[in-house]
């Protein structure tokens, strides 16, 4: 009962104070697209399809015809749920611009309510055991256009609606904005996005009497009653990439290399008093743009052991594998984003079609 508690408020310490906090609406950092993860999420500059609206809007601009996508992974060892679905338009008769929408959904259901186990007599009953669920939404809508008075840059802009709730005891709305910009400079490709540009201000509504059983539960804890707004600091990805063209022109090895930056102090491997930063690392190889291999590594991160001075730097390797044939492409990344440096993997599928496959 103790540990549900807990677990209940520190939900509620998620919408602490009117700073800003390190890391906040963290389920939008988890990452979309099995290609993408498989990458170790290194694709600011080379993103080009549906799933631009998440890594960097300006991506859209390269799509020319309607495409959808959708991707369903489970995170820590089953316990969240997290969905993912997008759909890009090219609208007739507007040159060079795209729109596009997004559906983000990072769940845990069917969590034990033990908060009234106890009667007014002291007696357990768990008949009184009810189930909630924490979920988080976020609704994206995106637009992309090619700069016609720069040659190779194209830029997007995107704004997410951002829904928090823990069953009954809180919920919360949220507005943020996303920019990015695409650049292409001989053989190479720059990419710069700016999540949270504007800081993304969520507002949490708490409910009194789900607030009062907790501070009930176990006299003298969870006292404090949490405030009702949070922000969430902008972030920033930059990234370079090239692409290589081997044997027979059959085969193409895809490079990028990206930086990773929060404006707080983490456990980064670059770190101050006011920034923090962390590289990635991803290629893609494929074969006639039919069989993809996909691997990367990322989130470089000293971790500090318990009882320990010491600090070890630890890595999160990806791999990964997809197909593409006619309008259809299926993907599959084996990643750790749902860890911190352990042993936790993930599996993640997802799947990018062209809308006129369906046409045929």
């Amino acid at each position: 009962m103790k540990k549900i508690i807990f677990i209940l408020f520190i939900a509620f310490q998620m919408a602490h104070g009117q700073t800003a906090r390190k890391y906040s609406n963290e389920f939008l950092n988890i990452g979309v697209d099995a290609a993408a993860l498989g990458m170790s999420k290194s694709v600011t500059a080379t993103t080009d399809d549906v799933n631009s609206i998440y890594w960097n809007p300006a991506g859209l601009a390269a799509v020319k015809v309607n495409e959808g996508a959708l991707m369903h992974t489970t995170q820590f060892a089953g316990i969240g749920n997290y969905d993912y679905a997008a759909a890009a338009f090219v609208p007739e008769g507007a040159k060079d611009l795209v729109l596009a929408v997004a559906l983000i959904r990072f769940g845990v259901d069917d969590i034990l309510n033990t908060t009234a186990l106890i009667d007014s007599d002291g007696r357990i009953d768990y008949n009184r055991i009810s189930l909630f669920s924490a979920a988080d939404y976020a609704l994206n809508f995106a637009v992309a256009k090619k700069i016609k008075t720069i040659k190779n840059l194209q830029v997007g802009i995107n704004a997410k609606i951002v829904r928090r709730t823990i069953g009954d005891f809180a919920s919360s709305w949220g507005f943020g904005l996303d920019i990015g910009a695409q650049y292409k400079l001989g053989a190479w490709k720059l990419g710069l996005m700016l999540r949270d540009i504007t800081t993304t201000f969520n507002y949490w509504t708490i409910d009194s009497e789900g607030l009062e059983a907790i501070q009930n539960a176990i006299p003298g804890q969870n006292q404090e009653t949490p405030s009702t707004q949070e922000i969430t600091l902008p972030k920033l990805h930059f990234g370079i990439a090239r692409n290589f063209v081997l044997k027979n022109k059959k085969f193409n090895l895809l490079s990028e290399l990206d930086l990773h930056v929060r404006f707080a102090e983490t456990n980064d491997v670059f770190a101050s008093s006011n920034m923090s930063a962390t590289p990635s690392l991803g290629f893609q190889l494929d074969y006639s743009k039919f069989v993809f291999l996909r691997a990367g590594v990322g989130n470089f991160q000293y971790k500090n052991p318990f009882n320990d001075s010491s600090s070890s730097l630890t890595l999160e390797p990806n791999l990964g594998l997809g197909f593409a044939y006619k309008g259809i492409q299926i993907d599959y990344a084996l990643s750790n984003i749902a860890s911190s440096g352990n042993a936790l993997y993930s599996n993640t599928f997802s799947l990018k079609f062209d809308f006129n496959f369906f046409k045929k």
